[in-house]
């Protein structure tokens, strides 16, 4: 009991360190619903790790109901969590989330399919993320990183880096802006296989000119085609 007396106290102070809107600790235990949410994962969360999995899983659903926050009990969440404003937060049940991380409303750390095993991202201490983004996958985001609101990141995050877009890539590492001079850099998979898809178109042309004689003589539909692949290939 008395721990967690000192981590409510703990999580209010943090509230009241993040949140200029903040006017009282009083405020604080009566009107936040993060603060709410993450006290109620606590208690469905040793539930949980007491194998009472229904009864965490359906207080949890309770939480989720009154606060707007859905938290799995099944997810590792560290100290000092702090959820501003919070409506629409998703947090899934393999996912870890360090110390000192903040997450504004409608940020969901989620999965990308049926896999089994670890499918939800972890979070390393101190990360921000933005409102809006969506973190998917089993995968990482380093220590002092900041999300952009409304990202969608896919791919692993190093430490002390900034990401913003759709899909989410790196604009700052280590204090120093990432200068994206190739658009090919932005990590997108549907990009990425139109640009598979008009490599081989190049390959396969060539290799009918080569078999019908016509490498060199300069075909104006030859070239049209080539203006409109390079186009594709750089635009992507």
């Amino acid at each position: 009991m008395p721990h967690l007396l000192s981590l409510i106290r703990e999580d209010v102070a943090t509230v009241m360190e993040h949140d200029p809107a903040a006017k009282s600790r009083l405020e604080v235990y009566l009107c936040y619903s993060g603060l709410h949410a993450v006290w109620f994962y606590r208690v469905n969360h040793w539930l949980w790790n007491h194998r009472l999995f229904l009864l965490g899983r359906w207080l949890s659903q309770a939480a989720r109901l009154l606060t707007g926050i859905e938290i799995h009990p099944g997810a590792k969440v560290g100290r000092r969590l702090f959820i501003d404003h919070g409506m629409g937060v998703v947090i899934g049940e393999t996912a870890i989330v360090g110390d000192d991380v903040t997450l504004y409303q409608g940020v969901t750390l989620g999965g990308t399919g049926k896999e089994h095993g670890k499918r939800h991202p972890t979070l390393e201490d101190n990360v921000v993320v933005g409102g809006g983004a969506k973190i998917l996958g089993n995968i990482t985001v380093g220590r002092n990183s900041r999300i952009g609101a409304g990202s969608v990141v896919l791919r692993n995050v190093p430490e002390h880096s900034t990401v913003v877009g759709v899909p989410g890539h790196i604009i700052f590492r280590e204090g120093k802006r990432v200068v994206i001079t190739d658009p090919k850099q932005i990590n997108d998979p549907l990009s990425e296989a139109l640009a598979a898809v008009a490599t081989e178109v190049n390959r396969l042309r060539d290799r009918v000119q080569r078999l019908e004689g016509s490498e060199g003589k300069g075909d104006p539909l030859s070239a049209t085609l080539q203006q409109i692949m390079e186009d594709v290939d750089y635009q992507i």
